[in-house]
């Protein structure tokens, strides 16, 4: 996909609200060739997914040998809304907390003195974290109102072929 493409889907107001959720799945190859697919807590900065993750998870070595994923965000309603994003990932390691990882764990429901007591401990625990940077390179909004997965499209254009015969 074209860069202006994948803007343009992105901007579209369904995406914008999945962009704004905090979770996605994560999907990439693990170390030994299988497939993993992971919740994990994201903010999108308006070019990019940031996914933030401790020094020492093992998805890391995966990513680092093999840097493409796949990832899905979702509503939990019927129509459900879906994003599904493909990209390349570039791992950039940090000292402290990067600001992301506190912005995207602002909006589970936690008190002011529950929030002050998750940063002292996400504080304590970790003295590095690793921001996990998605750059799309393909996307796809479906809706179920403008935009349908592609298999249901090919059937939905035989079966209207069918009736105009």
């Amino acid at each position: 996909m074209q860069p202006s493409e994948i803007a343009e889907v992105l901007n579209r107001p369904y995406s914008q609200e999945l962009l704004a959720r905090d979770l996605c799945r994560l999907a990439y190859v693990a170390k030994d060739g299988t497939p993993r697919n992971i919740p994990i807590a994201f903010t999108w900065n308006g070019a990019e997914l940031v996914l933030c993750t401790a020094l020492n998870a093992p998805k890391l070595h995966s990513l680092r040998r093999n840097p493409n994923v796949a990832i899905t965000i979702d509503t939990e309603v019927h129509p459900p809304k879906i994003l599904l994003i493909r990209g390349r990932v570039e791992l950039d390691v940090v000292d402290g907390i990067p600001e992301e990882y506190l912005q995207m764990n602002g909006s589970y429901e936690m008190s002011a003195e529950q929030r002050v007591v998750w940063e002292a401990e996400v504080h304590s625990l970790y003295q590095g974290m690793v921001r996990v940077v998605v750059t799309p390179t393909w996307v796809k909004l479906i809706d179920f109102e403008t935009t349908l997965p592609t298999p249901v499209e090919q059937l939905a254009k035989q079966r209207a072929e069918r009736e105009s015969a």
